[in-house]
């Protein structure tokens, strides 16, 4: 396969997802670091413009832009590509790492719930880069990201829709690497594990997940979440200036894919094992993400 040169960073656009808190908000201070103009977007229009206003700050050379759109909302997708490639015909970097996560059991999710993880974690990067390909591709060098999960590798009980959508994810930059190489445009998939974020107390849960199960899940995996986002960005733009294919962060998405690889079918069950030794500590695992 053709061997890419490095990426790029400064005098470049980057477009992020998911930027006003977490790994996209790290990987946004990063990316105004190494001198790449931003657009910076989230559903969050409070904790967005604060994140904004620090890179204005700091990075005054930089130039940032930010759009506030719901990524569950197709017609916001759409509008927010439209709105990227009207105003940069051309950009150097896209990443993909918005993300929502909903906790319970198959028989206790709505179909509506799951369809709203899907369009957030999956339909939103697929159609965002479908329609930003022309920019990405206008000048050689350019990068796409889609930020996974350790549950794009591993899927265990209570967290179908995630891992349904995280795998898709996962399926779709795999093939887009090897279709995307001769366009010189490079793709890194990353499986981050226990990053702590927001995302335990944000989690969607089952609308018939047992209401006193609900605290207790929350706060065993906020325990769980412990690997500084700053540290995970940082590994990010690393990849990403490298080229590479696949990037796990933290042991605790090092270790499962390990094992996913030596046992591929028996790991099931060490890691539905795993997954019912925290129920009894604390609930039933509702909520884990990156």
């Amino acid at each position: 396969m053709t061997r890419l040169p490095e990426y790029r960073f400064a005098g470049r656009t980057a477009v992020l997802t998911g930027a006003a808190g977490g790994i996209g908000e790290q990987v946004a201070y990063g990316l105004a670091h190494r001198g790449s103009d931003l657009v910076l977007v989230d559903v969050d229009a409070g904790r967005l413009k604060p994140v904004a206003e620090r890179i204005r700050t700091s990075h005054p050379a930089v130039t940032v832009q930010t759009v506030v759109a719901d990524l569950a909302d197709r017609a916001a997708v759409e509008g927010l590509a439209a709105q990227v490639l009207a105003e940069h015909p051309a950009i150097g970097l896209l990443v993909n790492n918005a993300g929502i996560a909903l906790g319970g059991r198959f028989d206790q999710v709505s179909i509506d719930q799951f369809e709203q993880v899907m369009n957030v974690n999956f339909r939103a990067p697929m159609l965002l880069t479908h329609a930003l390909l022309p920019a990405l591709t206008a000048t050689p060098g350019g990068h796409l990201v889609n930020v996974s999960s350790l549950f794009g590798l591993i899927a265990p009980p209570g967290q179908s829709a995630y891992c349904a959508s995280k795998f898709a994810l996962r399926g779709l930059s795999e093939s887009l690497r090897g279709e995307l190489i001769d366009n010189g445009v490079g793709v890194t998939t990353v499986h981050p594990g226990g990053i702590k974020t927001r995302i335990a107390e944000s989690a969607l849960v089952g609308s018939r997940v047992p209401e006193e199960e609900i605290e207790p899940n929350r706060r065993l995996f906020a325990a769980l979440l412990s690997y500084p986002p700053e540290k995970a960005a940082e590994q990010i733009l690393r990849a990403v200036a490298k080229r590479k294919a696949r990037l796990l962060i933290a042991s605790s998405a090092k270790a499962p894919d390990l094992l996913a690889r030596l046992l591929p079918v028996g790991h099931a069950r060490i890691v539905r094992a795993a997954t019912v030794a925290a129920s009894s500590r604390g609930a039933r695992p509702a909520v884990i993400k990156r």
